[in-house]
């Protein structure tokens, strides 16, 4: 279940990262997630327009999905197999969910198993607006490298919860444009972090990224229930942050020092 961010103005300064770009206002995006660590709480909670597993077919092509690579789904799932916990209490799926979804850590990335919500946030377009989208934000937390927001539907992001007591993302490297490999069934695709989203809530991604995931993108029904896994490299950096093919580079290269064929 989507649900608008709570962080506004007051807010703002502590969970932008000091990497936006010169020029580019940050005012913080609404991220809203959900998730599930490998067993409990993977169920879903629909949100107001329908179950998740209705059939949808998009009516259009935002953008091409960039390569997925070579690095098999099965090869980066056994390398984040076994959890070592980085966060200091869990997350929920969905609000009023239980929280049993914990951050897990490695030297060169964190990850978590989840589900998917759907995030249309960011610039308005066919797909993504206050339509489309009950609960529609025109912002992100970050930004282009020319100022504007994030398209959801051109731009592969995920959202991280916003810093509190559970987790910190940016105590371990994770910032504005950090590359995440993520993983649904056989398909591996690359994106970046592009928004921040309630602090006790996880597992949302932009439309584009579900759409090249094969999930189906409807922000008001849309998602996948559970079966999704989101490795963010540390200290890594999509340059620029709107360029998937970018992430795309970054994050095969990464993939393969993670699962040692580097």
């Amino acid at each position: 279940m989507r649900v608008r961010s709570l962080m506004l103005a007051a807010a703002g300064a502590a969970l932008i990262s000091p990497s936006v770009l010169p020029g580019a206002a940050p005012p913080p995006g609404a991220g809203h997630e959900r998730a599930a660590y490998d067993g409990p709480g993977a169920g879903r909670v629909p949100h107001a327009g329908g179950p998740a597993d209705a059939p949808r077919t998009p009516s259009s092509t935002p953008s091409p999905a960039p390569s997925p690579g070579n690095v098999a789904a099965a090869e980066l799932l056994a390398a984040v197999r076994d959890c070592d916990p980085v966060s200091d209490d869990r997350f929920s799926s969905d609000d009023g969910e239980p929280a049993d979804i914990e951050v897990c850590g490695r030297r060169e990335a964190v990850f978590w198993k989840a589900d998917l919500d759907v995030d249309c946030d960011g610039r308005p377009g066919r797909h993504c607006n206050e339509r489309t989208d009950p609960l529609f934000c025109d912002t992100t937390a970050f930004q282009q490298s020319d100022g504007r927001q994030l398209s959801a539907e051109r731009l592969p992001y995920v959202v991280v919860p916003g810093p509190s007591h559970r987790w910190n993302h940016r105590e371990h490297d994770v910032r504005r444009g950090t590359v995440a490999a993520v993983i649904h069934g056989d398909r591996v695709r690359y994106a970046v972090v592009g928004d921040i989203g309630p602090e006790g809530i996880i597992g949302e991604a932009s439309y584009a990224l579900a759409r090249n995931l094969g999930i189906r993108p409807d922000p008001k029904g849309g998602g996948a229930a559970s079966g999704v896994t989101y490795i963010l490299f540390k200290g890594s950096g999509a340059s620029p942050i709107e360029s998937p093919a970018a992430a795309a580079a970054q994050g095969e290269r990464l993939a393969r020092a993670l699962v040692g064929r580097s």
